[in-house]
């Protein structure tokens, strides 16, 4: 009898046990793109709501290259990227999530509206080196160029892109976070930087490009000449199926969609919600 009692009690346990075990949570470890982080940061909130609490997210912005380099050494699960793959992203597999422009940003007490590629390349190149030498301009002032340096992938981007592969000079001030791009814009009148279509706002004037605006509109239709994916960076084998469905969600949820346009972003592939019948 005393058996059979005891064996109730632990079943009982058990059952009551189950629940807790039902609900536990994974954590995913990322690392990556600072230029993603504040469309990132909202989709894990609003993924780990999604899945009410069974996956939650630890992100380091510690540059697009450098969060490759943890996936393919293990350290990280996913890397955010901000450029395409590159023959040194070996073991890696790359899956586009949404669309970004990179931005041209000038202090607002320089009243220039647009530049073209060619004049950027030149202020990156130290070709051009005075405000006077570039039209449009009220500043006679020695220009000071700010980027971002080689752990991110918008470095590489902007190498490509813009720089024809020719490194850029050594004047110019190379940082490791669009956020840091932005304050450095902020503060200097002389300064010139690029930075993230989410990372756009008050205290920099962002310039047109080639005559066409780095918008949310023109990155969609593809018409602003730096237009570009931001990526999501696995493991090509062993690949947690978690992070796998994590993307799947943010390309193609409505709800994802919102999100990513809410924060800056530019959604690229997700489904809209259904039309209400009239």
């Amino acid at each position: 009898m005393r058996k059979k009692t005891l064996a109730v009690v632990v079943g009982a346990l058990v059952a009551l046990a189950a629940p807790a075990s039902a609900v536990a949570s994974t954590t995913l470890v990322g690392s990556g793109s600072p230029a993603a982080e504040p469309v990132l940061r909202p989709l894990f909130s609003a993924y780990q709501k999604f899945t009410k609490g069974k996956v939650h997210f630890l992100y380091t912005a510690n540059g697009g290259n450098a969060g490759v380099a943890d996936v393919q050494s293990g350290k990280s699960q996913f890397a955010g990227q901000a450029r395409p793959p590159l023959p040194s992203d070996a073991g890696t597999t790359y899956i586009k999530l949404y669309l970004d422009g990179l931005c041209m940003d000038v202090n607002p007490a320089n009243h220039l509206s647009n530049i073209s590629i060619p004049q950027v390349a030149d202020i990156y190149h130290a070709v051009t080196t005075n405000w006077s030498q570039v039209p449009g301009s009220n500043l006679t002032t020695t220009i000071d160029p700010v980027g971002r340096d080689t752990n991110g992938g918008t470095y590489n981007f902007f190498l490509q892109a813009v720089l024809n592969n020719q490194v850029q000079s050594s004047k110019v001030n190379a940082l490791t976070a669009d956020g840091l791009v932005i304050n450095a814009v902020k503060t200097d009148p002389n300064a010139i930087g690029y930075a993230g279509l989410a990372w756009q706002g008050a205290g920099v004037h962002t310039l047109t490009l080639n005559g066409v605006a780095c918008s949310q509109k023109q990155v969609k239709k593809l018409r602003y000449p730096l237009s570009r994916f931001i990526f999501l960076v696995l493991p090509t084998n062993g690949a947690s199926p978690l992070a796998q469905r994590f993307a799947d969600w943010v390309r193609t949820s409505p709800i994802a969609g919102g999100v990513i346009k809410k924060a800056g972003g530019v959604p690229a592939f997700n489904r809209t919600g259904k039309k209400k019948k009239k």
